[in-house]
């Protein structure tokens, strides 16, 4: 009798023993799934591949993927849908996250368009392989603009402009090569005030562009305007002679005597 008590009492601790176990691994597991959920993370949409300065953007160009909730990234995308159509105002990196900031909208007309700042004017300037830096101007370099002059048959030179961006090579606004092209014609973008002064310095005289590095971001808000030349002293004017005084002449016989009338 005392065996077939001891027998039960074991196998009723195991049977609790098994359901307690049971018990705590459900716990463990909806615990596990509530953790899971909560820290599912927040989609972001980062570049798929390297995008040039320039390009539309499509759903190849990018990918999603899932960060933990709270992680401070900036103003980014959370879906393909948003990035899509809009233009990169700067070159994006394989696997960096697009932030808005970097974007804009295409809208109505040329891609070119879309990439000119508020407030700012494209203008393009006739370049050869010399004032185009021997071809290695790229859409998204910074140049200086120098004019050359005469005057008083001395050549004269003067920085006009300073770190201004290049938005296009010929009709080119993309470029992802590093290699030389010699192009005829490079757009900038700069404010109305130094598209007066950049228009003006190529009526009166030439002007050549100079590439500056990346990192140098001096930009004054207007270089100083050409100062005119300045006018040709005016010649001394030479006065007529007094005119002289009518004279009387007194003939005496052979003898003939001119003198000045007295009044």
């Amino acid at each position: 009798m005392m065996k077939r008590r001891g027998i039960l009492m074991v196998m009723l601790s195991l049977v609790f023993g098994a359901a307690a176990a049971w018990s705590a691994k459900n716990w463990v597991e909806q615990r596990t799934r509530a953790n899971n959920v909560a820290d599912a993370g927040s989609s972001v949409v980062v570049a798929a591949m390297e995008v040039p300065y320039g390009t539309v953007m499509e759903g190849r160009h990018v990918k999603v993927i899932t960060v933990p909730t709270g992680t401070s990234l900036g103003n980014h995308f959370s879906s393909v849908k948003e990035v899509e159509g809009l233009v990169a105002s700067q070159k994006v990196l394989n696997g960096e996250v697009l932030l808005k900031e970097r974007f804009t909208k295409s809208g109505a007309g040329s891609t070119l368009a879309a990439l000119i700042k508020p407030d700012m004017r494209a203008v393009t300037v006739r370049v050869d392989d010399v004032v185009g830096v021997a071809g290695f101007l790229l859409p998204g370099n910074r140049v200086d603009v120098v004019a050359a002059r005469r005057v008083n048959e001395r050549a004269t030179t003067e920085t006009i402009l300073m770190n201004i961006n290049v938005l296009a090579v010929d009709q080119t606004s993309t470029q992802d090569k590093n290699e030389p092209v010699v192009v005829r014609a490079v757009t900038l973008e700069m404010t109305p005030q130094e598209a007066e002064v950049l228009v003006r310095a190529r009526e009166e005289g030439r002007i050549q562009l100079t590439l500056r590095n990346p990192t140098d971001d001096l930009r004054p808000q207007l270089a100083a305007t050409p100062e005119a030349p300045p006018a040709p002293a005016a010649k001394p004017t030479r006065r007529a002679p007094a005119p002289k005084a009518p004279g009387v002449t007194i003939i005496r016989g052979t003898l003939v005597d001119s003198g000045q009338s007295s009044t």
